[in-house]
């Protein structure tokens, strides 16, 4: 246990901030321990610091789950189970599986941060989310100390959403997770973003999963900053979603403006709202907004604050509103 302890190295952010306490967990047995004996503490769990904003010191203890190990069990002929404890690292438990040549993580290649927090928000990209070959989760139970079992219907998987963010925030931590893979007979999405112009231009017509993971990549290389050169959490804001008529009504108005549908629901690519709203690249003191993706806040100069972050965003969400009356919401959980 270490008191008053610097989180600045476990944020991608890269922002200083304190913890009252701070303890690194290495298994599900020291867990319990330190949990009943601090169970009148405030806690921060960290996993991969990806995904969180620390905008002041936190008056509690953090704790690092350094929980590791990897374990598979065929379910049929074509199709395996694979559990990661939660302190692995996604990128690398990706390419892991890509090694064996198990399908089904390909397009979520390159993603910060660790397995165990994944569920939480349902991480997407290119096509995929974590639900689509979710089977399962360990947790603990944070008041009675039990392990508990979360299913696919369990989880209650959203648009960058759970149960884990909704009533069970604070209530659960995620120990490992189950994913169903496929061993052959896999299931190639290379429709979503700049995959299928990406595997052209290295003439590959016929892409395993390997060539889809390599395209992600470096997709995502190209116009994503890297967390350790450029302090940030990948995007920062969700994709808003709006009626149908909201957004032919806005087509009036902004005929260029981008939409996806699904019924009578329409997404809108907020990066674009963003970059119409002149962000893209701009800087005010230590943060700005990505010069080449304005859905990414970045810690420019190094030296920001959360609380700098966290206002260049709220500038962000007011422009937004005041151009097109949609209100984005923050993908990243602030503390």
């Amino acid at each position: 246990m270490q008191e008053n302890f610097s989180l600045k190295p476990f944020n991608t952010f890269g922002v200083e901030a304190k913890a009252k306490q701070f303890i690194e967990i290495n298994s599900v047995e020291e867990l319990k321990k330190v949990l009943s004996e601090y169970s009148t503490q405030p806690l921060l769990f960290i996993g991969g610091g990806s995904n969180i904003l620390l905008t002041k010191d936190f008056d509690g203890l953090a704790l690092k789950l350094n929980l590791k190990g990897i374990s598979e069990k065929n379910l049929d002929e074509n199709h395996v189970l694979i559990t990661a404890q939660a302190g692995e690292n996604w990128h690398e438990f990706v390419m892991y599986c890509l090694r064996k040549n198990y399908g089904g993580l390909e397009n979520l290649s390159l993603i910060p941060g660790n397995v165990g927090t994944s569920p939480m928000q349902n991480i997407g990209a290119y096509g995929v989310e974590i639900k689509d070959i979710f089977h399962s989760c360990s947790v603990l139970n944070l008041k009675s100390l039990e392990v508990e079992k979360f299913d696919l219907e369990k989880c209650r998987f959203g648009y960058r959403d759970s149960i884990f963010k909704q009533e069970g925030k604070g209530k659960y931590v995620i120990l490992d997770v189950t994913f169903i893979l496929s061993l052959k007979d896999h299931m190639i999405k290379t429709e979503y973003g700049a995959i299928q112009s990406e595997l052209e231009k290295t003439g590959i017509t016929s892409p395993t999963i390997q060539d889809v993971s390599n395209a992600v990549i470096h997709i995502r290389q190209s116009k994503l900053p890297d967390p350790k050169q450029t302090g940030n959490a990948g995007s920062f804001f969700k994709n808003p979603t709006i009626p149908l008529n909201q957004f032919e009504d806005l087509q009036l108005k902004f005929p260029n403006i981008q939409g996806y549908r699904n019924g009578n629901i329409i997404k809108v690519p907020a990066g674009w709202l963003i970059e119409q709203c002149g962000w893209k690249g701009k800087q005010i003191g230590n943060v700005a907004s990505h010069a080449l993706q304005s859905l990414v806040i970045i810690n420019a100069t190094g030296n920001a604050t959360g609380k700098e972050i966290f206002d260049f965003s709220t500038e962000i969400i007011n422009s937004v509103k005041e151009k097109f009356g949609i209100e984005l919401e923050r993908e990243v959980n602030i503390i």
